[in-house]
Formats: C-alpha cells, sequence, structure tokens
C-alpha cells in the first residue's frame, strides 16, 4: 500500500476578504475531490486572505498509478488562473515506513 500526498501553496489573486478566498478554494478542493476520488482539504493559511494552503493525499496499490494521479492533480490546480502555484511538496509514503 502507498499513499501520495501534495501540499500546494498559493497566492490568490484580487481577494480582499477570507469570503472571497473561501469562494475560491472551496471549488478547487471540490473539484479535485470529485475528478480524482482524493482526500483533499484546505489545510493552512486559515486567516490569511490572499494565502492558501491546500494538501490532499490519495492510497494506491501500485505506485504508478499513485504519481500519475498526483501529475493530474499538480496540473489541474497549476492551471487555475484566479490562484498562482507558489510550490509543491509531493511525499511518497508506504506501509514499509
Amino acid at each position: 500500500m502507498y499513499v501520495g500526498t501534495l501540499s500546494f501553496d498559493l497566492l490568490l489573486g484580487d481577494v480582499h476578504s477570507l469570503k472571497e478566498k473561501r469562494s475560491l478554494v472551496r471549488p478547487i478542493v471540490a473539484e479535485l475531490q470529485r475528478k480524482y476520488a482524493v482526500s483533499a482539504a484546505e489545510t493552512g493559511n486559515q486567516d490569511l486572505h490572499r494565502r492558501a494552503e491546500i494538501g490532499l493525499a490519495v492510497v494506491s496499490g501500485d505506485t504508478t498509478h499513485l504519481a500519475e494521479v498526483l501529475d493530474r492533480c499538480e496540473r489541474l490546480v497549476a492551471a487555475r488562473p484566479e490562484v498562482e502555484l507558489l510550490s509543491v511538496r509531493r511525499r511518497l509514503h508506504s506501509d514499509e515506513d
């Protein structure tokens, strides 16, 4: 069994309140969950209105499949015009760790 995680550090565009921030972050999280069957949530910078951190995890029995899903998730977030992807942290864990 393998677990892959991604953590996205995002800079949001013209956002002036936490309410506006939520209106940008929630659809990204929902699309990741719907399209790729991953667990995703806003995991950091919740008190800052122009920064967001989204974390996701996926479990698979095959590292190739795991890497493909993580790559697709990263491309989806990077392609969103309303956010700037500052950094991505990727980790792979096995049950032998």
